[in-house]
């Protein structure tokens, strides 16, 4: 009698390799696309609705970039198993009753659940200690109806019977799959092209390189009291330091004196910089404090495309000279007198 129950559950509830396989990967990849979907549209929000006190531009980028990078590679994998395994369930009905598709299933229905509520929890949370603002209701709103159409897609589909036929399946993934579409394309109106990109990246090093020729010459006067005519004087073959030049055109930088304290640093950028691509967003600086531990100015660093001088000018007070050491001979040899 056992062996008979057993042969007929196995009957109802065929497995294989690949059953478990593609089940795992439809969940796994499930996870990352919901995660990453978050993720991309927690950025856009921060984008759209900045956090004054906590607003970096440049970790939003990175974000979208990596979020809508992920989301092209993992979610079409999601649809492509899903879509395997609805076909092989209408092949094989039975195969619905699997074991493990059971307990994704639900382990699914409880991550949502979890999710809702924590959300929920945080949200009431906020209201109540009066810190409630758009950008934190914008992304509990987003996590909500994310688990919650996962839990009610799933839910769905925990609770359909054994050879029943529907096209919500079908709408589903088209209907995932064009909101995923449009926050793709949403990233290049918000941060650009991938070459608008790769511009921005070559003027991040730029504006590194005039940082690094301003350290030069600031140097260079403090030991010499004087600035250097020309870039090519602060060559120094022990400390290894060159004048960089453009990491794309390979040009030398612009590099003039204006007086015995001022001089000028020319660049030719390709995009906007990012306090120019987002002027109406608060800005965390961080503050500089010189060696002798005084406030020193905070440098800006920003620009539009083309070529782009910034004039800086020394402040004794705060960039102090440096006065040669005194040279100590150790064991000094005595000539004898004759």
């Amino acid at each position: 009698m056992t062996e008979q129950i057993i042969s007929k559950e196995e009957k109802k509830s065929p497995s294989s390799p690949k059953d478990v396989f593609l089940h795992i990967l439809m969940i796994g990849t499930l996870y990352v696309s919901t995660f990453m979907f978050s993720s991309l549209w927690f950025d856009y929000v921060n984008f759209l609705f900045p956090d004054k006190l906590n607003y970096f531009y440049r970790n939003i980028l990175d974000g979208i970039l990596a979020g809508t990078s992920t989301l092209i590679v993992v979610f079409p994998v999601f649809l492509l198993t899903a879509w395997l395994l609805e076909k092989e369930i209408k092949t094989e009905p039975e195969k619905r009753e699997l074991r493990i598709r059971k307990w994704l299933v639900y382990l699914t229905l409880f991550v949502a659940a979890i999710a809702i509520i924590i959300e929920l929890a945080r949200l009431v949370y906020e209201f109540q200690s009066g810190t409630l603002t758009m950008n934190f209701f914008l992304k509990v709103f987003i996590v909500f109806i994310v688990a919650a159409v996962t839990f009610g897609y799933y839910l769905w589909d925990a609770k359909r019977e054994v050879g029943s036929v529907s096209a919500l399946p079908k709408i589903f993934a088209f209907g995932t799959g064009a909101i995923v579409l449009g926050s793709f394309m949403l990233s290049f109106f918000l941060v650009g092209s991938p070459a608008t990109q790769r511009a921005m990246r070559f003027d991040e090093q730029r504006v590194s390189d005039l940082q690094n020729i301003q350290y030069q010459v600031i140097n260079f006067w403090q030991t010499k009291e004087i600035l250097p005519a020309k870039l090519s004087d602060m060559s120094d073959n022990i400390s290894g330091f060159v004048p960089p030049t453009d990491p794309d055109t390979r040009a030398s930088y612009e590099y003039t004196v204006k007086n015995p304290l001022a001089f000028e640093l020319c660049a030719t950028f390709g995009a906007k910089s990012i306090e120019n691509s987002a002027p109406d967003r608060a800005y965390a600086v961080p503050e500089m404090v010189t060696p002798e531990g005084k406030m020193a100015p905070v440098e800006n660093w920003s620009h539009e495309a083309g070529r782009v001088c910034f004039e800086r000018t020394i402040d004794p007070a705060i960039y102090k000279i440096n006065k040669p050491m005194p040279v100590i001979i150790q064991n000094p040899t005595v000539l004898p007198v004759k």
